[in-house]
């Protein structure tokens, strides 16, 4: 297995940045190593803290929730001239950090509010189910009861004789 240096390896991971925003495989096929490689190296970087999104090459659209989560702790604790560097050097607008920081926020309380809707659900299905139950238990009652009768009736039958005739 060929040991590349980190030159190399720093100026194909910087391709899969803006300007570039090439893919893994261009960048493999320009680099002359194999596209496993350069998924090893964009993991290595991801796991160092450098925000690469997972689709390269699509723009900010195609960057996976994940991604952009990253991208919002990044710039929190930034002032306005940081961001705009960051922005510059990944290819955004200080926007779109603003609208997926908004996102970010919201889903917290989303969260709580589906957690909230799928309990009161549950609680009325479960009333639902108890409701049912207790009307198959009385129904069973019933049924138990009408068979019995009509065994009773069929043995008062067989010794008594049948009066209607």
């Amino acid at each position: 297995m060929p040991r590349y240096p980190d030159e190399r390896r720093e100026a194909a991971v910087a391709k899969l940045l803006t300007p570039y925003n090439l893919s893994p495989r261009e960048v493999a096929e320009q680099e002359g190593v194999s596209i496993a490689t350069v998924y090893k190296w964009r993991k290595e970087a991801r796991e160092q803290g450098r925000c690469l999104p997972q689709a390269t090459g699509a723009g900010t659209e195609a960057w996976s929730s994940k991604d952009k989560f990253s991208a919002v702790v990044e710039t929190a604790g930034m002032n306005a001239q940081e961001v705009a560097e960051y922005c510059r050097s990944r290819g955004l607008y200080p926007e779109q950090l603003q609208v997926w920081r908004h996102d970010c926020e919201q889903a917290a309380g989303l969260a709580s509010q589906d957690r909230r809707r799928e309990a009161q659900e549950l609680k009325d299905h479960k009333a639902r189910v108890r409701e049912l139950e207790r009307e198959l238990r009385r129904k069973e009652a019933a049924l138990a009861e009408t068979a019995a009768l009509l065994t009773l009736s069929k043995k008062a039958a067989a010794i008594w004789g049948d009066e209607e005739k």
